[in-house]
């Protein structure tokens, strides 16, 4: 590929269709024998979602290779039987919800972060975060594996929209300094290694409950929080927003 960036300045991969060999990757990845873990909440209306969701990923995600799919819920009895493909295990978790859209999503890097610590270490190698309201359209395979995964945001590179603006307050934890920032990453889908996985979720989770004590709430939630963590431990690879593309554009 000519037309895209495909490595930062830190000499980390950014996988844009065309830039891997997905046969060479999954003989790799098999030989390893190795397990990836999805996590993805469903609280209050996205419960919709549900169905949509897991049948795309089911299909799509890894396929022919062993996930292992945990979903949070505070509906576990309204998700009806989905057939999963003989290499895929759906787990249900009920979670309780929360009174505030905002604290729906600052409190999933808490829960994940306990997760790994108590089960999640045990089950899996690596471990992505994805949102339950998209729907998978074509195959995402090994090539997103490695050590601290981030996906660019689709609105940094639309021309019209530029860059979301990082957190500003110097206040905050997510605080950015002005024209630090290398990408702008979603919080949408990220991922890595169980043991990176845990050191972002921890560290986000406490910069978003000093904040909330400070009565600071960041721009974008845990989003500006992810994206300040991955400035200071930039990730070993970069997903491009073909991975995560908003349909808005």
């Amino acid at each position: 590929r000519q037309d895209v960036l495909v490595l930062t300045p830190w000499l980390a991969p950014i996988v844009w269709e065309g830039t891997f060999s997905r046969d060479i990757l999954n003989a790799q990845y098999l030989q390893k024998n190795l397990v990836t873990g999805v996590v993805t909440f469903a609280v209050q209306k996205y419960w919709f979602f549900i169905e949509g969701f897991m049948r795309s990923a089911n299909k799509y995600f890894l396929a022919g290779h062993q996930v292992n799919f945990y979903l949070f819920t505070d509906n576990p009895e309204k998700i009806s039987h989905l057939q999963m493909a003989p290499e895929n295990h759906l787990f249900v978790i009920p979670v309780q919800n929360d009174s505030r859209w905002q604290d729906i999503f600052t409190s999933r890097m808490d829960i994940i972060s306990s997760y790994i610590h108590s089960q999640f270490q045990h089950e899996v190698d690596y471990l992505y975060s994805m949102d339950i309201d998209v729907q998978l359209l074509a195959h995402i395979g090994v090539e997103i594996i490695d050590a601290l995964v981030a996906t660019i945001s689709s609105w940094q590179v639309t021309p019209q929209h530029g860059n979301r603006a990082y957190e500003a307050r110097p206040g905050s934890q997510a605080a950015t300094p002005e024209g630090q920032g290398d990408f702008h990453y979603t919080a949408s889908f990220y991922g890595g290694s169980v043991a990176e996985v845990y050191k972002l979720t921890r560290a986000c989770s406490e910069g978003l409950m000093e904040d909330r004590e400070n009565g600071l709430e960041a721009w974008w939630h845990h989003e500006s929080h992810l994206n300040r963590y991955l400035l200071q431990h930039r990730p070993t690879r970069l997903l491009s927003p073909e991975y995560y593309w908003d349909t808005e554009l």
